[in-house]
C-alpha cells in the first residue's frame, strides 16, 4: 500500500512556484503581485498547503469584479486550472456512515483525501492534490466503483477529515459497545432479546464525543432546532435551519436512547422517567466561545423518546428593532405602547414565529436601572441577569395565575408573562394592569385583531379589554434571499395584486430571485426576518370590543385607521429585495375578508 514517504513517479504535490506562475498565465494576479510574492525556505516538507500561503496574501483578483482572492476562489480556479469539478462539501448533505466505509481515516489522511458522495455508479472523493492519484486504484479496489475526483478547499478537507471519521468511529464504538439493546427504554414495538444487557452508559467517552460534537454542528450550521428522534431500528437526527427540517445524520436507536439519556443528564432532568414529556436546559459554548441556551422538551412517542433543543442565541438579544425587521413606523408604534405606564400589550403569532425574541429584546432595551422587570415563563426561555425570572412548575402548583399574584407582591413596574392561555392567567394578567403595572405578554392568534375574541373566548369581559388592552402586534417570520446569489428579476403584475390586494400598493422596486449557492445550501435563502402588524388602540377601535366582538369588523377598522397588515410588511420586504413574493404569500394569512 503506498506511503506518505512514498511516493510514485505519477504522483506530484502542487508546488508555490507553479500555483503562481499559473495563476500570473490566467491573469489572475498582476506581475508585481507574483515578483514579490516571497516564497519561504523549504528546508524541509512543506505542511501548509500553497494555495493556503497564497490565500493569505489577499490578493485582488485581477478579472472582473476585483474580489479578493480567498481560499474558495483560488479552490475554484484551480480546479478549473487542472479540469476538475470544483466541490464545495456540505456537511449536512453527506452521509457520513457511507462515506467513511469506503477507506480508513489513517489511509484518508495519508493522502489528505475525503469520500464525500457514494453513488450506485461512482465514487466522489475530494482532494486538494489534483496529481497525488496513487490512492484511486485501492479505493476502486475496495468500494468496488469508479473514482470521481473533484477539488476542495484543502482547509475543509483537514476539518471535515477528522470530524467525519471522528464521529463515524464514535458511533460505531457506542454500537459495539452496547450490543443491541439499552434496558429500560419504553419502545411499543420493542422485541425481546432474552440473554442480551446493555453496557453503554451516558457518561461513556463515545456518547460523550457524539453529543458534543452534534451541539457544535448545530451552532456552526445556524440551526434553531435540533430533533433527535427514535425509530425501530436507525434514528435521525435533524436540524431546523432558516424554519427548513434537514436531516443530518442516522443512527442506531440504542445509540440514539443513550445519546438522548446523556443530553438529559446535560439539563438535570429524570433520566430513568421516560413516559411523562419533561423539560430541561442547557448552557453550552458555541466554537467561537460565546455563550448559548438550549432549552430542552421530551415526548413519548411508539419507539422511545424523542428530544428536542431549541437553541436560543444572546446575541437575539442585542439586536435592535431595525435588525429584527422592525421599519421606523414599526418601531414608533411599538415604542408608543411599551412606554405606557400602565396597561397590556400582546405579542400573537404562531409557535416559532419570533414572538418570545421580540419580547426579550424588548425587556432588554426597558430594563433600565431605575425599573423592576419580573417574568412568569414555562419554561424559562433564556436567562438575563436584567429580569427577574420566575419559571412555571406545575407539578408544585406553581401557575402562570399564580406566578403573577407573586409577582404583584415584588413592587414590579414592568411584567412579563410567557403567555395567556386561560381565564385564570388572563385574569391575574388584567388585575396586574389595572393596578398600574405594564403587562407583556403572548396569545396564539393568527393576526393582531383576532387577539380580542380571543380572549374574549377565554372568559375576559369586554369592559376589562377595553379597560386594559393598550394594543397588538401580530408577528411571522420570512427566509431572507441570500445576498451572495440572489438575481434580479421581474414579478408578474397579478402576483404584486395578489399579494398587495386590496391595498392596491404600487409595484415599484428591485425584485430578486432565489438562485441557490453553496453559501446557503443552494435554498436560495439565508436567514430571516421579522413581519409586523401592529395595532394600537384608540377610542374608535375601542368601541368594536363588544360581548360580540367580530375580529373582521375590528381588523377593518384598524386598517382604516393606519394599521399596516402582515401582507402588506411583507411586500414592502419584497420591494426591499429582501425576500420573495412566494414566501410572503406562505407565511402570513390571507386578507380576503378586507
Amino acid at each position: 500500500m503506498q506511503t506518505q514517504h512514498n511516493i510514485t513517479q505519477q504522483d506530484r504535490k502542487l508546488t508555490l512556484n507553479e500555483l503562481v506562475e499559473g495563476l500570473l498565465a490566467d491573469k489572475r494576479i498582476s506581475k508585481e503581485n507574483a515578483d514579490t510574492f516571497l516564497i519561504p525556505a523549504r528546508s524541509g516538507k512543506l505542511e501548509i498547503h500553497p494555495l493556503v500561503i497564497i490565500s493569505q496574501q489577499e490578493w485582488k483578483d485581477q478579472q472582473p469584479p476585483h474580489k479578493l482572492l480567498d481560499l474558495e476562489a483560488l479552490t475554484q480556479w484551480l480546479a478549473k486550472h487542472c479540469k476538475l469539478n470544483y466541490f464545495r462539501i456540505d456537511p449536512l448533505k453527506v452521509d457520513v456512515t457511507a462515506v467513511t466505509n469506503i477507506t480508513s481515516s489513517a489511509y484518508a489522511n495519508r493522502f489528505k483525501i475525503l469520500p464525500v458522495s457514494v453513488k450506485e455508479d461512482k465514487v466522489i472523493v475530494a482532494t486538494a492534490e489534483p496529481y497525488v492519484r496513487s490512492w484511486e486504484n485501492e479505493i476502486t479496489h475496495v468500494s468496488g466503483l469508479p473514482v470521481e475526483r473533484v477539488i476542495v478547499n484543502p482547509l475543509d478537507i483537514s476539518r471535515y477529515l477528522n470530524e467525519f471519521y471522528s464521529v463515524s468511529h464514535s458511533i460505531r464504538r457506542a454500537t459495539s459497545d452496547n450490543d443491541k439493546d439499552i434496558p429500560g427504554v419504553t419502545n411499543f414495538e420493542q422485541l425481546v432479546e432474552l440473554g442480551k444487557t446493555g453496557r453503554l452508559d451516558t457518561n461513556d467517552q463515545s456518547v460523550v464525543h457524539i453529543v458534543d460534537w452534534l451541539l457544535q454542528f448545530a451552532f456552526q450550521q445556524r440551526a434553531s432546532d435540533i430533533h433527535l428522534e427514535p425509530r425501530r431500528e436507525m434514528s435521525n437526527i435533524r436540524f431546523r435551519i432558516d424554519g427548513i427540517m434537514h436531516t443530518v445524520y442516522e443512527m442506531p436507536t440504542p445509540v440514539m436512547n443513550v445519546v438522548i439519556a446523556r443530553v438529559k443528564v446535560l439539563g438535570r432532568m429524570d433520566v430513568v422517567e421516560k413516559r411523562r414529556p419533561q423539560d430541561g436546559r442547557i448552557k453550552s459554548k458555541t466554537p467561537e466561545g460565546d455563550e448559548i441556551e438550549l432549552r430542552l422538551s421530551t415526548m413519548p412517542t411508539a419507539f422511545g423518546e424523542k428530544l428536542v433543543m431549541r437553541i436560543f442565541n444572546p446575541d437575539v438579544l442585542v439586536k435592535d428593532f431595525p435588525a429584527l425587521g422592525f421599519s421606523e413606523r414599526d418601531i414608533a408604534d411599538w415604542n408608543k405602547m411599551i412606554s405606557q405606564p400602565h396597561g397590556i400589550v400582546l405579542v400573537t403569532g404562531p409557535t416559532g414565529s419570533g414572538k418570545t425574541t421580540t419580547l426579550y429584546s424588548t425587556l432588554k432595551q426597558i430594563a433600565t436601572p431605575d425599573v423592576n422587570v419580573c417574568t412568569v415563563e414555562d419554561p424559562i426561555e433564556m436567562v438575563v441577569s436584567e429580569f427577574n425570572q420566575m419559571q412555571v412548575q406545575h407539578n408544585i402548583g406553581v401557575s402562570f395565575a399564580t406566578g403573577i399574584r407573586t409577582l404583584l407582591r415584588q413592587d414590579p413596574d414592568i411584567i412579563m408573562v410567557g403567555e395567556i392561555r386561560d381565564k385564570e392567567t388572563a385574569e391575574m394578567a388584567i388585575q396586574a394592569a389595572l393596578t398600574g403595572h405594564l403587562v407583556l405578554s403572548t396569545l396564539h392568534t393568527n393576526d393582531a385583531a383576532a387577539a380580542i375574541p380571543r380572549l374574549r373566548e377565554i372568559g375576559v369581559p369586554a369592559y376589562l379589554i377595553n379597560a386594559t388592552l393598550i394594543g397588538v402586534m401580530a408577528q411571522r417570520l420570512a427566509r431572507v434571499l441570500c445576498p451572495r446569489c440572489k438575481e434580479p428579476t421581474t414579478i408578474e403584475p397579478q402576483l404584486w395584486e395578489s399579494l398587495t390586494r386590496p391595498w392596491k400598493m404600487s409595484g415599484k422596486g428591485q425584485f430578486y430571485k432565489p438562485v441557490g449557492c453553496d453559501e446557503c445550501r443552494h435554498t436560495g435563502f439565508y436567514g430571516r426576518v421579522g413581519l409586523y402588524e401592529i395595532m394600537i388602540m384608540d377610542q374608535t377601535l375601542r368601541s368594536k370590543i363588544t360581548p360580540d366582538s367580530d375580529a373582521n369588523a375590528i381588523r377593518r377598522e384598524a386598517v382604516k385607521l393606519g394599521m399596516t397588515k402582515l401582507r402588506i410588511s411583507g411586500a414592502r420586504k419584497v420591494a426591499m429585495g429582501l425576500t420573495t413574493i412566494e414566501e410572503i404569500l406562505k407565511v402570513s394569512p390571507p386578507d380576503d375578508d378586507l
